[in-house]
C-alpha cells in the first residue's frame, strides 16, 4: 500500500477551513490539522474544529497556544466591538476591526515549521479573496509572497530540494461556491462555527460579518442555512 504524502491544513473550525481540509483529502493527502488558541473571543471555534477532524477522519489535530491577545489591536482579541448588521458593500469596503495583526503570518509560519518536521511540502489555508472582509493576509499576493519565503527560510527548501506550496483552494470562490463544494465533498457544514461573537452556549450571533457572509452563501446556493 502506497503511503499518502502528508499535508498541513490550518483549521479554525469555520466553514472555509473545513472545506479546505476536505479538498486536501480529495487531493490525496494525509491531512494534519493545525488550530490555534490565540486569545480569540470566539474560542468555541476550537470545539468545532475538533468535531470537523472527527467527522473527516483526519490523521492528526494539533492545537497550539499563541497569545495574540497579549498585543490586542483587534475586535477578536481585545475589548473592541465586533461590527454587526453591516451590508455586503460595507463589509467589502475596508479592513474591519476584526482583522488580527499578523495572524496568518504567525499561523502559516508555525504550519511551515510542522510541515518541515513532517516532511510535508503542502500547506492548505481557507483564505478567500471574493466574499471576505478585506483582510490583507488573505490576498493572493500575500500568499504568493509567503510561499516564496517558505522556500527561502527552510532547510528543506534551500538544501533539501523540496518545494513548499501554500494552497488556498477557496481563494477565488464565492461563498455560494464554497457551500456547494462543501456539499460535494460531504462536509457537515453544521459542525462548523463561523461567528466572531458567539453566545456562551456556542450559538452564532447572526449579525457579525462572518455570520452574514455565511448566510449569504447558503442563500445564494439555494441551501438551508446550517448552523451549530
Amino acid at each position: 500500500m502506497t503511503r499518502k504524502a502528508p499535508a498541513v491544513v490550518l483549521l479554525s473550525g469555520g466553514m472555509d477551513s473545513a472545506v479546505s481540509a476536505a479538498v486536501a483529502l480529495r487531493d490525496g493527502f494525509d491531512v494534519h490539522a493545525l488550530s490555534f488558541r490565540y486569545g480569540q473571543r470566539h474560542a468555541l471555534e476550537l470545539e468545532a474544529a475538533a468535531a470537523v477532524v472527527r467527522a473527516l477522519g483526519l490523521a492528526r489535530h494539533l492545537v497550539v497556544n499563541v497569545d495574540l491577545g497579549a498585543f490586542g489591536g483587534s475586535a477578536l482579541t481585545a475589548e473592541i466591538p465586533v461590527p454587526t448588521g453591516r451590508s455586503p458593500d460595507e463589509i467589502g469596503r475596508a479592513v474591519p476591526p476584526t482583522y488580527v495583526p499578523a495572524r496568518n503570518t504567525v499561523f502559516l509560519s508555525l504550519a511551515l515549521a510542522w510541515a518541515e518536521v513532517l516532511g510535508a511540502t503542502d500547506i492548505y489555508i481557507g483564505a478567500n479573496a471574493i466574499d471576505y472582509s478585506g483582510y490583507p493576509d488573505c490576498r493572493p499576493e500575500y500568499l504568493e509572497a509567503f510561499e516564496q519565503l517558505a522556500n527561502l527560510a527552510t532547510v528543506a527548501g534551500t538544501e533539501g530540494g523540496k518545494r513548499f506550496r501554500i494552497r488556498a483552494p477557496l481563494l477565488r470562490l464565492s461563498k455560494r461556491e464554497i457551500v456547494l463544494l462543501g456539499r460535494e465533498l460531504g462536509v457537515d457544514l453544521g459542525l462548523t462555527l463561523s461567528c466572531y461573537a458567539p453566545t456562551p452556549d456556542g450559538s452564532p450571533c447572526g449579525q457579525c460579518d462572518a455570520c452574514l457572509l455565511r448566510e449569504k452563501g447558503f442563500e445564494a446556493a439555494g441551501q438551508p442555512l446550517e448552523r451549530r
